[in-house]
């Protein structure tokens, strides 16, 4: 009873939120914003987009109309928490009314191309869904994974480099699991073989593979940069009928074959976790080991495994930073996406499903920033950038819900302990 009670005096600090900051957009956005100025949306990609094509709409109005849409979303919570239900509908639909309310107001008289912004913002998120699906693995498995960012830089310089010397993008992209699986060997071994604590151990990975990598490309990669950095990248594959569909289509379905196994791996790992032996398992021996033990598992096994296969994970998003985007390596051009995707993973409430929104998120952020940059929106882009952040800080502080990492979580299992 009391939980449920602490439950719902969360859900209701978060319905409380959500309407305070009502409050505030409207102050802010509708009473600022231009009367006159119009907002124009681009929905199209290319020249064979004719469809659906620009919208063009007062700063005013838009501001007027998404808000509407936010509070839709606050009447909703609000529904949903008197009946003793989750707000994430609600919250959904006040997030998307208040980002869309921003941005009417901030582009007014500019020109938004509302398409190509969420393609971008897709293809930022990939590395960061990467990597928090292979934090995921980990920390489900009960094995805290700081080392992400390290994997997903000695991937994105691993496929480049093989790429390079076969001239082959296909093997460039073999290659980056097995460059995860290599830095994620490193923390198995120490963490669960040795007890070492796992933060430091994180941390002590991703300055080695930093400072190897920095070595090597000014050893190798600077002077012989026709031989060991000129890798190329992978086109964008359109699928058929898929990537005709009105606005989503070449969102979705005109991305890199990086992007499709993003899709694949995510949905795996989503019915892997709840719907097999498998994953009952793996969520067993990061909630109550002890228990896990006694009816038969291997504890130490499963965790060793689970954090190999979160390596190949987050290598295949290393390789989106070279042979997925640029062609070439440069250094620390990961850039801390390794801590973003983990701050990925505690928005979402280590869920795959939560993760991946999360990282959409950052990515939509990003995405959205560079283009108000380029269009000469005056707001420093550092502003656009802290926004994730601070919805993560508000998560933690579970304002809109339970955020709780699995119970095992970093505790080393020793046999025959409680």
């Amino acid at each position: 009873m009391s939980q449920l009670n602490a439950l719902q005096k969360r859900r209701q600090s978060g319905v409380v939120t959500m309407a305070i900051l009502l409050l505030i957009f409207t102050f802010i956005f509708y009473v600022t914003s231009s009367r006159v100025e119009p907002v124009v949306y681009s929905f199209y990609l290319g020249d064979e987009w004719k469809l659906i094509s620009e919208w063009k709409i007062g700063s005013k109005s838009g501001v007027m109309i998404f808000l509407i849409f936010a509070l839709i979303g606050v009447i909703i919570s609000f529904i949903q928490f008197k009946n003793n239900k989750k707000i994430t509908l609600g919250s959904l639909i006040f997030g998307f009314g208040s980002i869309m309310a921003f941005l009417s107001w901030a582009a007014a008289g500019k020109f938004i191309p509302l398409t190509g912004l969420l393609q971008a913002a897709v293809l930022l998120a990939v590395p960061l869904i990467f990597g928090s699906m292979a934090g995921l693995l980990c920390e489900k498995s009960g094995v805290i994974n700081i080392a992400i960012e390290g994997q997903l830089l000695f991937a994105a310089f691993v496929s480049a480099v093989v790429a390079s010397l076969s001239q082959n993008l296909i093997w460039g992209l073999i290659s980056a699991p097995i460059a995860g699986v290599l830095v994620s060997w490193i923390l198995a071994y120490f963490s669960i073989r040795f007890q070492v604590d796992q933060v430091i151990l994180g941390f002590v990975i991703n300055v080695l593979v930093l400072g190897l990598t920095n070595f090597f490309y000014t050893v190798l990669l600077v002077p012989y940069e026709s031989t060991w950095n000129a890798a190329g990248s992978f086109s964008a594959i359109p699928i058929p009928v898929l990537s005709k569909i009105p606005i989503i289509g070449p969102i979705l379905f005109n991305q890199t074959i990086i992007v499709y196994l993003m899709y694949l791996i995510v949905t795996v790992i989503q019915i892997a976790l709840f719907k097999s032996k498998w994953g009952l398992r793996t969520r067993a021996v990061g909630e109550l080991p002890i228990a896990a033990d006694s009816v038969g598992i291997d504890v130490n096994k499963l965790r060793f495994r689970n954090v190999l296969i979160a390596g190949a994970v987050a290598g295949v998003g290393g390789a989106v930073f070279t042979i997925g985007a640029v062609g070439v390596f440069s250094q620390s051009m990961t850039a801390g996406a390794g801590f973003i995707a983990l701050a990925c993973l505690i928005f979402g409430k280590w869920s795959p499903k939560g993760a991946l929104i999360a990282a959409l998120f950052f990515g939509f952020t990003n995405s959205l920033q560079s283009n108000l940059s380029i269009a000469g929106v005056p707001i420093p882009s550092e502003f656009m950038l802290m926004i994730p952040y601070i919805a993560t800080i508000i998560a933690v502080s579970g304002l809109i819900g339970r955020v709780r990492a699995p119970a095992a979580d970093g505790i080393p299992y020793l046999r025959g302990t409680k």
